[in-house]
C-alpha cells in the first residue's frame, strides 16, 4: 500500500486535522516523505475537480468537502440537524449518556464502528459536549445540559438504571481490554434495554 493511499485513508476517517507529527507517529515514515505525499494528494484532488479537498493550516491537514459544493453541503447539514436522529445516533447518544464521560475510542470500541460522523451530528444538535482528554490524544464526550433539559430531568443520574449501567463491570472490563470481542454482543443487549433515552428523543 502506497504512503499516499495510507494518508488518504487516515485523513478520511479522522475527526480532526492531522499534523505531520501525528502522521509520522502512525506511519513511521520520514516527515519530508509524508509532506511530499500530502502535497501530491492535494494536487490530485484539485486537478480532478473532486468533491473533496485537502486543506492545510500551520502544518495540520484535513480532508473536507470542496468549497464549490458549499451550498449543497449546507443544505444537507440543515436537513441532518433538523430531522429525527438515526438509530445509530440514538445508540451512540445512549452510550454517552450512561457511560460518559467517554472517549471516542471507547465509544467506537463498544459500537464496533467509526463514530466520527455521528459525533459531529450530535455536537451540531447540541446534545453532547466535547473536551480534550488529559493526555490530549483523544476527545472526551458527555451529554449536554440541553440534552438533560430536553429529557425533563434534573441530572443525568435520574435516567432509569443509571447507577447500574454507569458502573457495569462487564462494560468496564470490555473497555479495559480484558474481555474479548465476543462480549460486545452482551454489551449491545444491555444498551438496547435503555429505551427511555431513545423514546424521548423520538417524541
Amino acid at each position: 500500500m502506497s504512503i499516499k493511499s495510507q494518508i488518504e485513508s487516515l485523513l478520511f476517517i479522522a475527526a480532526k486535522p492531522l499534523s505531520l507529527n501525528d502522521l509520522n507517529k502512525i506511519l513511521s515514515k520520514d516527515k519530508k516523505e509524508i509532506e511530499k505525499a500530502l502535497l501530491e494528494l492535494r494536487d490530485i484532488y484539485h486537478q480532478n475537480e473532486s468533491g473533496l479537498q485537502i486543506i492545510e493550516q500551520s502544518k495540520k491537514y484535513q480532508m473536507v468537502s470542496s468549497s464549490d459544493n458549499a451550498k449543497l453541503v449546507q443544505k444537507y447539514l440543515e436537513d441532518e440537524t433538523s430531522g429525527e436522529l438515526s438509530q445509530a445516533s440514538l445508540e451512540a447518544l445512549t452510550i454517552i449518556a450512561y457511560r460518559g464521560p467517554i472517549s471516542k475510542t471507547e465509544l467506537e470500541r463498544i459500537r464496533g464502528v467509526n463514530c466520527s460522523l455521528i459525533i459531529r451530528n450530535l455536537l451540531l444538535r447540541g446534545l453532547i459536549e466535547e473536551k480534550n482528554s488529559a493526555s490530549g490524544e483523544d476527545k472526551i464526550y458527555n451529554v449536554s445540559l440541553e440534552f438533560i433539559r430536553f429529557l425533563g430531568i434534573e441530572s443525568i443520574e435520574q435516567l432509569p438504571d443509571y447507577e447500574r449501567l454507569n458502573k457495569d463491570q462487564t462494560i468496564s472490563d470490555f473497555l479495559a481490554g480484558t474481555l474479548n470481542s465476543d462480549s460486545s454482543e452482551e454489551i449491545k443487549v444491555k444498551n438496547d434495554n435503555d429505551k427511555s433515552v431513545d423514546n424521548k428523543d423520538n417524541d
